[in-house]
């Protein structure tokens, strides 16, 4: 058994599991303006480092953008969690999230909503999120490798739809895919520059639309990728 005064210095030693960036995670959102409580609780328990690239594991927890395969980045924790946040998610919602990538945000909604289908047209980050939601116990994603757009029609319509690439404009044909009452968000703008994330709402006689904040995204492509 070990004494008090040992128990004590031993909560002071440095933990390798807990390096100091992911003990400022959860300060560095609040400071930020993310306030809603669901949403911090579940950026704290999703593990950022197991969605990253191993060699870029001791800066999972900074709040900047990681890249991953096929020329793809995982968000920054901030963007994650702002979308997040805007999407107002309840318990019942079922949401579509075009771009996988390596399936942190799929990972994260997951928690907060009864179903996520997300949709990646690179076969390999497909594939690699797949295996790693379902290692995870992420039960209630499904990663489809196709094109974000061109969504099936056989999946049906969506209560939250989230668009985690650039796009110079929102499809019509997606917006539709939106429940009403529904809430759509998406990088818009060039492609290769600075887009703004909008934010739909799906109301009775149309759609409202609210410009957020500057973002950068990679490019949202049609179709499926030939190769990786």
């Amino acid at each position: 058994m070990y004494g008090r005064r040992q128990a004590s210095l031993q909560t002071k030693m440095p933990d390798p599991q807990n390096p100091p960036q992911k003990m400022m995670f959860q300060l560095n959102l609040r400071r930020r303006g993310i306030s809603d409580q669901a949403v911090l609780r579940t950026m704290e328990a999703v593990p950022r480092d197991l969605f990253v690239d191993p060699a870029d594991r001791a800066d999972a927890f900074r709040d900047m953008a990681l890249g991953i395969a096929c020329g793809q980045t995982i968000s920054q924790p901030f963007v994650v969690a702002y979308m997040t946040e805007q999407l107002q998610l309840q318990k019942s919602h079922r949401v579509l999230e075009i771009g996988t990538g390596s399936g942190y945000q799929a990972a994260v909604l997951s928690k907060l909503c009864s179903h996520v289908l997300t949709i990646e047209r690179y076969r390999t980050l497909a594939d690699r999120a797949r295996a790693r939601l379902n290692e995870l116990g992420y039960d209630n994603v499904e990663v489809m490798a196709g094109d974000g757009f061109d969504v099936p029609e056989n999946v049906g319509s969506f209560d939250r739809i989230i668009v985690t690439a650039a796009m110079e404009e929102i499809p019509e044909a997606l917006s539709q895919r939106l429940e009403p009452g529904g809430i759509l968000i998406a990088p818009v703008g060039p492609l290769h520059g600075v887009q703004t994330l909008v934010r739909l709402v799906r109301t009775e006689g149309g759609f409202d639309r609210k410009q957020l904040v500057d973002v950068r995204f990679v490019p949202a492509l049609p179709g499926i990728a030939r190769e990786l």
